[in-house]
C-alpha cells in the first residue's frame, strides 16, 4: 500500500490551538487507518477506523503533536485483527501497529519552531515486485506486505545487525545505506521516504515547514 502526504498552508487563526488532518481512501479496497500519539495530547479522531473507497476523514490534532502517526491496515476482521498494520485494541488502536506497514510520521511545533512530517517505511508495506526474501504476510488478496530486511531478520542477528542498525553498526558513520540489503528498491520505489533508520542523510526523507503557518496536513492512502 502507498500513500502520499502532503501539507497546505492555512491563515493564522488568533487564539488557534489545532491543525487539522485529512485522511482519504483513494484504494480500490477498504483500509482500516489507524493512529498512535507518542507522547502528549491525543488527537480527536478514534484512533481507528474502516475507511472504504473514496471516503475522506478530517480532524483536529494539537498544534504540538508529538510523535503522532498514521498508516493504513488491510484485511481487517469483525474481531479487528488485519493482516498488515494490525495492532492492540482490535479496530481502535491502543499501541502502534505490527510491521509491515508503511507510516505517516509527525512532530509539529518541535526544534527550531518547524513542523517535521515523513513517510517511513521502515516498518514497511510495499507489495509491488517485492524481493522473494523480503515477501509477507499474505491475506484474501495474496501478499499484502514487504519487509524490511531488518524485520525480514535477514542477517541472523537484529542485535548486531547492518541491516537494523543495531550493536556495532548503531550510529549513521556505521550504517550507510550500501549495507542495507534492498534499499534502492525502496528508494527507487517512495524516493521521498524514509527506507531505513538513517535515510535522512540522503536529504529526501524528512521534510520540515514552518509551524507558524499553521499548515494542515493531507494523508492520502493510494494516491
Amino acid at each position: 500500500m502507498k500513500f502520499a502526504l502532503a501539507a497546505s498552508s492555512l491563515a493564522l487563526v488568533a487564539g488557534a490551538s489545532a491543525r487539522s488532518i485529512t485522511v482519504t481512501n483513494k484504494c480500490s479496497y477498504t483500509v482500516w487507518p489507524a493512529i498512535y500519539t507518542g507522547s502528549g495530547t491525543a488527537p480527536s479522531q478514534t484512533t481507528g477506523w474502516q475507511a472504504n473507497t473514496g471516503d475522506t476523514v478530517t480532524f483536529d490534532v494539537p498544534d504540538n503533536w508529538t510523535a503522532g502517526r498514521i498508516w493504513g491496515r488491510r484485511d481487517c476482521d469483525a474481531s479487528g485483527t488485519c493482516v498488515t498494520g494490525n495492532c492492540a485494541g482490535g479496530i481502535v488502536c491502543t499501541q502502534p501497529g505490527t510491521p509491515p506497514a508503511t507510516l505517516a510520521e509527525f512532530t509539529l511545533a518541535a526544534s527550531g519552531n518547524q513542523d517535521f512530517y515523513d513517510v517511513s517505511l521502515v516498518d514497511v508495506d510495499l507489495n509491488a515486485n517485492c524481493p522473494a526474501e523480503l515477501q509477507g504476510p499474505s491475506g484474501a488478496s495474496g501478499n499484502e506486505g514487504c519487509k524490511s530486511a531488518c524485520f525480514a531478520n535477514l542477517d541472523g542477528n537484529p542485535t548486531d545487525s547492518a541491516n537494523c542498525c543495531s550493536g556495532s553498526h548503531a550510529t549513521q558513520a556505521t550504517c550507510p545505506s550500501s549495507g542495507v540489503t534492498d534499499y534502492s528498491y525502496f528508494k527507487n520505489a517512495c524516493p521521498n521516504s524514509y527506507c531505513y533508520a538513517y535515510d535522512e542523510a540522503s536529504g529526501t526523507a524528512l521534510w520540515t515547514c514552518d509551524a507558524g503557518k499553521a499548515a494542515s496536513y493531507t494523508v492520502t492512502f493510494c494516491p
